[in-house]
């Protein structure tokens, strides 16, 4: 577990792509419970430990998760999170270039439970949520294009269900398109930012996580200038 940023109230860790966020049916240990132990060992504390989830990462996503250290720190950021206060950046590796280097994209967004899975029309259908997104072409290798997203709503697979419906599938992302796994069993999409006022303190928090430890990553980000 990397901790990127910790103080009396938050904790921001850069999570893997294995990691789930928090506790599913596979019963695998949740990142919630890991940072839990890492704080009762790490300030030596008897009985249970405070650790708020206040947003999700999808399991085969990697990057930052900011969690609530106290109870107060949870109740305000679920709000903020809820009003979008809150900015988080990510960043995608596609194969496909879209035909914009840089765009707007609007989509109505139907889930399906069953599936696991979300689907992207342009038109409004029956159960659909509007899902709106910022994308910007920031790097390019000679088989992969690096995407830097400006999430306006946040709905279910958003990012890797949009872009597919680009014709630009997240590498790595079979449910959406990609034509292989990455070795990992991840795909590549990374919350590479996040950006808010401290429920506490109003000083202003800009977070940015390193990328995986990855040599199309590493390379990307190189390219991208960061």
């Amino acid at each position: 577990m990397q901790v990127v940023y910790e103080d009396n109230h938050v904790i921001v860790v850069n999570k893997t792509c294995s990691e789930i966020v928090q506790g599913d049916k596979t019963g695998d240990k949740p990142l919630s419970e890991i940072v839990k132990e890492w704080l009762k060992e790490k300030y030596n504390k008897p009985g249970n430990v405070f650790c708020g989830v206040t947003h999700r990462l999808d399991r085969p996503t990697s990057g930052l998760v900011l969690f609530a250290k106290t109870s107060k720190s949870l109740t305000r950021l679920n709000e903020m999170f809820k009003t979008h206060e809150v900015k988080k950046t990510y960043w995608a590796i596609v194969k496909n270039c879209p035909k914009e280097t840089e765009a707007v994209i609007s989509h109505y967004l139907v889930r399906n439970e069953k599936q696991n899975k979300s689907v992207a029309y342009d038109t409004e259908k029956k159960d659909s949520k509007k899902a709106i997104l910022h994308y910007k072409v920031i790097a390019r290798s000679d088989n992969y294009f690096l995407l830097e997203i400006d999430l306006k709503t946040g709905r279910h697979h958003q990012i890797r269900c949009q872009l597919a419906k680009l014709g630009c599938p997240i590498k790595g992302d079979l449910k959406y398109g990609a034509e292989r796994s990455n070795p990992d069993g991840g795909i590549s999409l990374h919350a590479r930012r996040l950006n808010f006022i401290h429920p506490v303190s109003k000083e202003l928090i800009d977070i940015t996580a390193p990328v995986p430890e990855d040599k199309l990553w590493q390379s990307m980000e190189k390219l991208a200038g960061e």
